[in-house]
């Protein structure tokens, strides 16, 4: 029983270690400076499509090209 109690604490600290680890951002030592307001911000990106984005056009397609197909079998 003493060795489960050991090995729960254990993975307790581990998780909080790694998880405050984590909150603290970057852990190569450079910090996050605000952005100078002088300078003009930088451009945007141009927006991907992801592929959660792209699985959900192609089933979007697919089931209107199924409906029509029934809508004409009808």
């Amino acid at each position: 029983m003493k060795r489960r109690k050991i090995i729960y604490c254990l993975i307790v600290l581990l998780l909080f270690f790694s998880l405050s680890l984590h909150a603290q951002g970057k852990s190569d030592g450079k910090r996050n400076n605000p952005p100078n307001p002088h300078k003009p911000p930088p451009p945007h990106p141009e927006l991907t499509i992801d592929t959660g984005l792209a699985y959900l056009l192609i089933a979007g397609i697919a089931f209107g090209v199924q409906r029509i197909k029934r809508k004409k079998i009808q």
